[in-house]
């Protein structure tokens, strides 16, 4: 099932329906559907073939996400390319993935001009607005092949890169199964009343684009936030009747900490997902009561977005209380996604018990774009591996420990830094925080916190020890407290401990 096939499914309901919408200027579902199938043509004049790959640059856009449904058309691969990656991250992804075409806004113009000489398979380069130097008129482009015959191609790929926070990110095949299972999931687990209206403020290259193929399959509108503002996204709610909504934890607590929230009329939404890193459960419990459906996806760009799920019912109890026992867990396994915890021997251990997180399930990807290893590395014992440690309880609720990879191990214990920063966000004064290993001569390893302390807060380190000491103990409580006005973030907003190690490693 194409890309095309979600917006195709949305007109088929109403073509003079809202579809996208930025700053007031709205397109139906009718003229997007138009625009794409001429971005087809122009792709086809240009000679792209079933299974090559066309790279979209660009901010949240009504137009560039409307190529992404040309591209399909044509059963070329999308390759979303996040406009705030450095330029030679760009240059390594397009390198990367081979990209025969590359469609930009002016603001990347002087970024293509430095990298383009150096692609050897990049031969066309288009750009919204007039033509620049090497790169095509996007309205000329469309224009010389307005008249060319269109015959939609079967479906392929997406392409999309990992996180990239440590060493070069590897290629992500995504089928379109991988993406049909990924919304017929999310329809499924989640409420959807009426045509939903989606406010998409995160980045539409990553998981906020994608969330929009099931709500185009409503019907929906998408309501496109050009660039990160939390008051303006407080406005839009409110004004367009926002019902679905996605954010990373460090801009909910943005949200939860700006003066317009208790003015703000919230009561259209039905479902505003959380993900992309942990959220600390006591700012989880704060947004329940002040913002409402808060709802959990947890899934990695290798099996997208909903392995585990938790809809807003499951946050609460029967008498409407919060289940505060559950806003730790990732949710439960997606109905069309098995989920087991295995031991270092590769077999699966008794419920309750902490292991590697693995998956079975047609979620998964094709595997690494030509890194065979690497994939079969990652699929081992006939799993995909996350990565990531945790368990299972008796309700079949997912509980993530940590990142394998982030463990920290003092003393002969094992510390999961995500353990230790619970703990540490359930502190007032706490905004954000990382913790990490590094070496020790006593230890092998001891557990550093670097805090991102809360606007013109103060914090004693003594007490916020003791603070944590309380809940976790003394093995895992740090043995050194930084404080940092902000920790390092990738461009979709995940810490970069990696970074962070390395700056402790250099002090004195």
């Amino acid at each position: 099932m194409s890309l095309s096939f979600y917006l195709d499914k949305g007109a088929s309901l109403d073509p003079d329906a809202p579809c996208l919408t930025l700053d007031g200027d709205t397109r139906t579902y009718g003229e997007v559907v138009e625009l794409s199938q001429a971005v087809a043509r122009a792709l086809r004049r240009s000679g792209v073939a079933p299974g090559d790959k066309v790279g979209i640059l660009s901010a949240n856009d009504p137009t560039a996400f409307t190529c992404v449904f040309g591209i399909a058309r044509v059963g070329a691969v999308w390759c979303p390319i996040n406009p705030r990656n450095a330029a030679a991250e760009t240059a390594d992804l397009l390198d990367l993935f081979d990209c025969s075409v590359l469609i930009h806004q002016p603001a990347f113009d002087d970024l293509v001009a430095t990298i383009a000489p150096d692609l050897p398979t990049l031969r066309t380069v288009v750009r919204f607005g007039p033509a620049d130097g090497r790169a095509q008129a996007f309205d000329a482009w469309l224009d010389a092949a307005r008249d060319d015959p269109l015959d939609e191609a079967a479906p392929v790929v997406a392409l999309v890169g990992t996180g990239g926070t440590t060493g070069r990110p590897k290629g992500v095949m995504l089928t379109d199964r991988n993406l049909e299972v990924m919304s017929a999931i999310t329809l499924m687990s989640y409420p959807f009343e009426g045509r939903p209206v989606y406010l998409a403020l995160a980045p539409l290259t990553h998981a906020a684009g994608v969330l929009c193929f099931p709500v185009l399959a409503r019907g929906g509108e998408v309501v496109i936030m050009a660039k990160p503002d939390v008051g303006r996204f407080l406005t839009l709610i409110a004004a367009h009747r926002v019902t679905h909504t996605f954010l990373p934890p460090t801009l909910i607590y943005m949200v939860l900490g700006h003066a317009d929230l208790p003015g703000t009329d919230l009561s259209s939404l039905q479902c505003f997902w959380y993900g992309a890193a942990p959220m600390s459960p006591t700012r989880l419990a704060e947004a329940l009561e002040r913002i409402g459906p808060m709802a959990q996806l947890f899934g990695q760009s290798e099996a997208p977005m909903m392995i585990s799920t938790m809809a807003p019912a499951d946050h609460r109890r029967p008498d409407g209380s919060i289940h505060t026992e559950r806003l730790s867990s990732a949710g439960r396994p997606s109905p069309l996604v098995t989920v087991a915890i295995l031991g270092p021997d590769g077999q699966p251990v008794p419920r309750g018990e902490r292991g590697e997180i693995v998956v079975r399930s047609a979620l998964v990807m094709a595997g690494y774009y030509r890194d065979p290893a690497a994939t079969a590395e990652v699929s081992a014992h006939g799993w995909h591996h996350t990565g990531d440690i945790g368990f299972l309880d008796d309700e079949g609720f997912l509980f993530i420990v940590d990142r394998a990879k982030d463990m920290v191990i003092t003393g002969g214990f094992n510390v999961y830094s995500a353990e230790v920063e619970r703990a540490l966000m359930a502190h007032d004064g706490v905004r954000d925080c990382a913790v990490v290993g590094l070496p020790d001569e006593k230890w092998g390893e001891r557990v550093v916190a670097v805090i991102q302390p809360q606007p013109d807060t103060t914090l004693d380190p003594a007490e916020l020890l003791g603070f944590v000491k309380a809940r976790v103990g003394s093995v895992k409580t740090p043995k050194q407290v930084e404080f940092w006005p902000d920790l390092p973030r990738s461009t979709v907003g995940k810490v970069l401990k990696a970074d962070i190690r390395t700056t402790l490693a250099r002090q004195p």
